[in-house]
């Protein structure tokens, strides 16, 4: 697909929707990921509360992806398969979801810790949403990509994170990926116009440590070059005259964690 599809306020409110169900899906996960749970556990309940909702899981069978979540643990930045692997204390987990709803998809990215993690690693999830949100803030019209990747990278690289440039955010609609893709990195003023109509995909990926990243075998995994950990937050956001419309959240999953924490 090599140009970029506008989006009318219908259509707009239709990627909401998927949008919406794909937050309430982290929501669903927050409520048992922890210490002792296997990742496959989450996949499995995602695709249940997915199905049971009218959706369908968007990643499931994507390019010949097996899973409806990427989990992706520690070190591994995106695209980690969920498996017999038991979640322990100290682990981060990212946890990417889409879904189709209505023939529109919504995508979002969470990164979990699980039980106490590392000053640094604390420190790499909250510049990581930072970074996400400074991004999210530049999808207005007039605005260019490259504003928004600017506005990620600036933010990473001086909080001494590398910045992921191998995999790119991205435009959302009626497929998983359309144009534009949406680096985490860029100059101001450079890149693809904002306008009315457009849906993207914001995700930064944040490494502790250098930016540098390795495929595996599996033609899916990626992870740091240096096994230094990896956080991921990810909003679909629709481009907004003076503002961003986004479209997707994290006030459910942020709840369930707050009552978890309190509890």
């Amino acid at each position: 697909m090599s140009k970029i599809i506008y989006k009318s306020a219908e259509e707009i409110e239709l990627i909401r929707a998927s949008a919406l169900l794909v937050s309430k899906t982290h929501a669903e996960i927050a409520k048992v990921i922890g210490p002792g749970v296997a990742t496959i556990e989450l996949d499995r309940l995602a695709e249940t509360f997915i199905r049971d909702n009218g959706g369908i899981p968007a990643f499931l069978n994507y390019h010949g992806f097996p899973y409806s979540l990427c989990i992706s643990l520690n070190d591994q930045v995106v695209h980690g398969f969920p498996g017999k692997y038991i979640l322990k204390e100290g682990d981060l987990v990212s946890v990417d979801c889409g879904v189709v709803l209505n023939k529109y998809v919504g995508d979002s990215a969470y990164t979990f810790a699980i039980g106490e993690v590392s000053a640094e690693v604390k420190k790499l999830m909250r510049v990581t949403q930072e970074c996400l949100q400074l991004g999210v803030e530049k999808a207005v019209v007039g605005m260019r990509i490259g504003d928004i990747g600017y506005a990620v990278q600036e933010h990473a690289e001086k909080n001494g994170f590398g910045v992921v440039k191998e995999l790119v955010g991205h435009g959302v609609g009626r497929q998983l990926h359309e144009k534009p893709e949406v680096p985490n990195y860029g100059k101001r003023g450079s890149g693809t116009k904002l306008e009315e109509g457009m849906v993207i995909a914001i995700e930064p990926m944040i490494n502790a440590g250098r930016a540098g990243v390795k495929f595996w075998d599996d033609g899916w995994t990626v992870s740091t070059v240096d096994k230094k950990a990896s956080a991921h937050y990810e909003h679909t956001v629709a481009v907004g005259k003076g503002k961003p419309d986004i479209l997707s959240t994290f006030e459910y999953v942020e709840n369930v964690l707050k009552e978890k924490n309190n509890n």
